[in-house]
């Protein structure tokens, strides 16, 4: 029953916008009373909360994936904010949950949100290892330079959604330039010969 919903309320969020999700409207499209979900969801925040995880949970997925056969360092940084952005363009209802604040007063639960902080860390310690490996300058391992791949990573994502919404990744005159992107922002930090 709460894939099923989960599964409405996406196709929902595609179709009308991410703030048009309604605990109503999900039960309708399953075939039931709205007051039956609220067995599984207390609330319209607690569907959001759940589709939070579930986008969090498949972009993670992606990303493992996409760095597994990578080399550590800028290898696996180039890989893996490739898959971020590939994955917004290919999921841009969750994405766009993710990756920016539709719903007025919705914040993630903080369980919802603790395996992005973890994500968060690992990147911190993939930008440590493409230092250590003299890949990058001890300038690259640093909190500022974390934020700063969010920021270029969300141009991107926001953009393409923002400008070519449904435009494949391969296709969209914005996703299309992620590795070019990211190769501009990895040479700020590229060590002088």
């Amino acid at each position: 029953m709460v894939e099923d919903a989960l599964g409405h309320a996406v196709a929902l969020m595609t179709e009308e916008g991410v703030g048009a999700l309604t605990v109503s409207e999900v039960a309708r499209r399953m075939g039931i009373r709205g007051p039956s979900l609220y067995k599984y969801f207390p609330s319209r925040s607690a569907v959001y909360d759940a589709l939070f995880a579930r986008g969090l949970a498949a972009e993670m997925a992606a990303v493992r994936a996409a760095v597994a056969s990578a080399a550590p360092g800028v290898e696996r940084l180039r890989a893996g904010g490739t898959a971020v952005v590939r994955w917004a363009v290919e999921n841009s209802a969750l994405a766009q949950l993710l990756h920016w604040r539709p719903v007025p007063r919705f914040e993630p639960s903080p369980d919802t949100l603790e395996p992005a902080r973890d994500d968060m860390a690992d990147l911190q310690a993939e930008f440590a290892t493409a230092v250590r490996l003299g890949q990058l300058t001890d300038r690259a391992d640093s909190d500022e330079t974390v934020r700063l791949w969010t920021v270029v990573l969300s141009g991107l994502i926001s953009q393409q959604l923002a400008n070519q919404p449904g435009v494949p990744f391969d296709e969209g005159a914005f996703s299309r330039l992620t590795a070019q992107a990211l190769d501009v922002f990895l040479s700020a930090y590229s060590p002088t010969p």
